[in-house]
């Protein structure tokens, strides 16, 4: 039944991605534009925005293209556990993984396709009415989540249907879960770069165009004669539609293999139950589409409350329907590791999850939003400056842990009680339940912020930005939610696959030495683990040091670029010639592909050096000690920078005496150094644990093997 629910569910996701992506395209990228100057400016800069952020996407998908080969090699010849003499387990390993990474590859590009597509379009639907752009823009981001979502699921399930074909019958179901395991470590690596390198992107070009364009030079946001406005805009899509897609995409499926790695011996000969996990990402697809054709924007009041509605009607909906799912799919009594547990407490595990995410974006909306109080004191505090603007900034974001970090406690603790290690992997699809809401929210708030930047750019009637601003700002504060969202998801995923590294680890031991008990031998007293404890805590603050000062050093050239093409040419600020836009996408483009690769070899190198070395006790240790330290460090950095933000745009409102006075310089100084925080480093971290989590779990049988060579000369 479980197969044909996800087979079911999963091509009718893909459809309805289908049937919203065809409603924007049929959308004329001039309608109703009468102005044929005005028309073709839309076409030019329509035009410049794709082909910037497909030219990025092609140098991206070159590097990872080479990455996926060299380390599928890699994966094949170190990982193959001796105890199943009958086959290559490595060989499999690197077969899920080229095809997690295709998938997660061309999610992203599906993403990335059709918010290129819709930032034209709605603005030439805001010419018409606010409820049509809204629609577009909404609806441009629903094929983002409908596509990736549907496609996880399917993937996931061909996966687990090829290999258990191909491999042979005899093979024990937990090695073929820890085989598919391999799918969520390839997700994972592309999200990885997607990240790392679509954050560089927009931060260098966001940061250029902001310090030389509103400070320096005095012209306004999206002014056609920055010269890096184009390669922010082109960021924008880069890091926030096909960067959070490759990173939710992740989660998706590293959370699915660690539920499956951890139940395999208890539901091995019941497919319903243990592909009950891929059932849960599944039945989201029909929950959300429900849950659009619920919401109607009609005025500039409902837009912000809309994309909030959906995420509590959508976390409803699937609360009582998961009920029934559970049900049907998970057996009323079963055993895990010799631990009695049932079916209504796995569905407990799912709902802690589920209103535990609700809880973190909720709490991540009261940070960031110009709303409430926290933002707003932070734009008061613009009146002193630019100093007490960072250091209220920076206050907040260290408080806003607090709550999160409270309701993923509660998250870990409950599916504990209920379910051990698998409630806790349960909890973390819980938490992703409505990921295609999340991921629809998510992917309209670039779409809608491109397309106030192409009424600028294109001299658009005032009530157009007006409408496109009114959206924007709507979907600032749903990015913030996403990212928080994000980062929980992100926590819970990493300690299931903790679990699950550590459950596959005892049991291998064991085949070697019945006697052996590495959980019990988990002690933080042990100098080892400790050690690596140590080690992980310090991961996440190397990891946002090198990828600040990344942005820092694309900026850096970003910002010359565009001082020397106002110095060279006077004609591109009185209006007489056009800035070469081309030139600013190269430099964030190049400097991108450079800088993410240091991070990306200290995440995956890390694990696998400590593995190698010192063993599985260090590597716990390790992956204990990146997964809290990370979450507090990517949680308070994204809430900062968002913090930043809106207090900028609070101000831009007219507050404070609004924009060109000194507490909007003192906001946008704030807002640039929190632009780093919260769409680069901050966001990233979330790959950092992740990464580092599934990475260990699939060289567990190589750790086993080989590891701790360092320790046997001692």
């Amino acid at each position: 039944m479980s197969v044909a629910i996800i087979l079911a569910l999963s091509l009718f996701g893909l459809a309805v991605a289908f049937y919203y992506s065809r409603s924007v395209s049929r959308v004329a990228v001039d309608m109703g534009v009468e102005d044929a100057d005005t028309r073709d400016k839309l076409r030019k800069i329509h035009s410049a925005i794709a082909e910037g952020a497909m030219a990025f996407l092609k140098q991206e998908y070159k590097f990872m293209a080479i990455f996926m080969v060299l380390f599928g090699i890699v994966i094949a010849l170190l990982i193959d556990d001796h105890h199943t003499e009958n086959v290559n387990e490595g060989i499999y390993s690197a077969v899920a993984f080229i095809f997690g990474a295709i998938i997660s590859i061309a999610s992203g590009y599906i993403g990335m396709k059709i918010a290129t597509a819709g930032n034209v379009r709605t603005t030439v639907s805001a010419n018409q009415s606010l409820s049509s752009a809204f629609n577009l823009a909404l609806h441009s981001g629903a094929v983002m989540g409908f596509a990736l979502v549907s496609l996880a699921s399917l993937g996931l399930l061909l996966i687990y249907l090829g290999l258990k074909f191909l491999m042979p019958d005899d093979v024990p179901p937990h090695v073929l879960m820890e085989v598919i395991a391999g799918f969520g470590l390839g997700g994972s690596s592309i999200a990885l770069f997607a990240r790392v390198g679509g954050g560089i992107f927009t931060k260098a070009a966001d940061v250029g165009a902001d310090l030389v364009g509103k400070v320096e030079a005095g012209i306004p946001e999206d002014d056609p004669r920055n010269p890096a406005v184009i390669a922010d805009n082109v960021g924008d899509n880069v890091g926030d539609v096909a960067g959070m897609g490759a990173d939710l995409f992740g989660s998706c499926a590293e959370s699915t293999c660690a539920a499956m790695v951890i139940s395999a011996i208890a539901f091995g000969g019941n497919v319903d139950a243990l592909l009950y996990p891929i059932v849960i990402s599944a039945i989201g697809i029909p929950v959300s589409l429900l849950t659009i054709l619920m919401i109607r924007v009609n005025t500039e009041a409902q837009v912000g409350p809309a994309l909030k509605r959906m995420l509590i009607i959508s976390s409803a909906i699937m609360a009582v329907v998961m009920y029934f799912v559970t049900d049907m799919l998970v057996p009323a009594e079963f055993a895990i590791v010799g631990v009695e547990y049932t079916s209504l407490g796995v569905y407990l595990c799912f709902l802690t999850g589920l209103i535990a995410g609700l809880v973190v974006g909720l709490l991540t909306e009261y940070y960031t939003s110009d709303t409430y109080s926290p933002v707003r004191e932070v734009a008061e505090s613009c009146q002193t400056g630019a100093a007490t603007n960072i250091i209220f900034g920076l206050a907040l974001g260290y408080k806003s842990a607090v709550g999160p970090y409270l309701a993923i406690g509660l998250a870990i603790y409950i599916p504990w009680m209920l379910a051990g290690m698998y409630g806790i992997a349960i909890a973390s699809l819980g938490m992703l339940g409505t990921l295609v809401i999340a991921l629809t929210i998510d992917a309209y708030g670039p779409v809608a912020d491109n397309a106030g930047g192409i009424a600028e750019m294109a001299g658009m009637p005032e009530h157009v930005r007006e409408r496109t601003d009114v959206l924007d700002s709507a979907g600032n504060t749903t990015a913030a939610i996403g990212k928080g969202f994000a980062i929980g998801a992100a926590i819970l995923t990493s300690l299931a696959l903790f679990g699950a590294f550590l459950t596959r680890a005892d049991l291998l031991m064991k085949e070697q030495d019945a006697s052996s008990d590495l959980l019990s031998s988990i002690n933080l007293l042990d100098p080892m683990v400790f050690t690596g404890l140590f080690i992980g805590a310090v991961l996440p603050a190397l990891f946002s040091a090198m990828t600040m000062k990344s942005v820092g050093a694309a900026a850096f050239k970003m910002i010359e670029e565009v001082r020397r093409q106002f110095r060279d040419d006077p004609g591109i600020m009185a209006g007489s010639s056009d800035p070469d836009h081309a030139r600013c996408v190269a430099i964030s483009t190049k400097a991108a592909i450079r800088e993410m690769v240091a991070p990306g070899v200290l995440i995956m190198g890390a694990p696998l050096v400590t593995g190698f070395l010192f063993g599985i006790q260090a590597t716990a240790g390790l992956l204990a000690g990146s997964l809290v330290a990370g979450g507090v460090f990517a949680i308070s950095a994204s809430n900062s920078g968002g913090a930043w933000d809106n207090a900028k745009k609070y101000i831009e409102a007219g507050n404070l005496g609004g924009k060109g006075t000194e507490n909007h310089k003192a906001a946008v100084v704030g807002d640039t150094v929190g632009d780093p925080l919260k769409d680069t480093s901050g966001p990233s971290l979330n790959i950092l644990i992740k990464l580092s989590a599934i990475l260990s779990l699939v060289f567990v049988p190589f750790f086993v093997q080989y590891g701790g060579i360092l320790l046997k000369f001692m």
